[in-house]
Parts: C-alpha cells; structure tokens; sequence
C-alpha cells in the first residue's frame, strides 16, 4: 500500500512541476518597457472568465497541489506506524 502512494505521489509531483513551469508567469517582460498592460491584447479572453489557457492552469496546479497534499499526509501515515 505504501509503495503504491509512493509511486502516486512521485507522480502527481513531477506532474505538479511541467504544469507550473508550463504557466506564462505575470511579469510583462519586454511589453513593460513599452509602457504596455501585461494584459495587452487579452481582453477578448479575459472576458471568458474560466474557459481559458490560464484559467485551465490555474485549476489544474490547484488540483494537483490538493493531491500532493493528500498523498504527502497519507505517506506520513504510514511511514507513523513503522518507526519505532
């Protein structure tokens, strides 16, 4: 059972770190030179509240932190119940 939660949570993390290092981060970069909105030619899409790229991310680095959480408390469970 312990080796099971240890391969899910091996998974769900490496899963956790592309999905965050996938996400375009807030900083305006070279648009901010320019005097320019971060958000810049993304107001069609930010109209659409939960349906875009961004939004997706959000949900999905939300849920995988939640079952990072999980699977890291129910590994110390376990492992509780071995140490002597």
């Amino acid at each position: 059972m312990k080796n099971l939660f240890l391969i899910l949570h091996l998974i769900v993390s490496v899963i956790l770190i592309l999905v965050v290092m996938a996400q375009e981060g807030k900083d305006p970069g070279m648009r901010g030179i320019q005097g320019a909105s971060s958000d810049m030619g993304d107001s069609f899409f930010k109209k659409s509240g939960g349906t875009t790229k961004e939004a997706m991310f959000i949900k999905l680095t939300a849920t995988l932190a939640i079952l990072f959480l999980i699977t890291t408390v129910v590994l110390f469970v376990l492992s509780a119940g071995t140490v002597a």
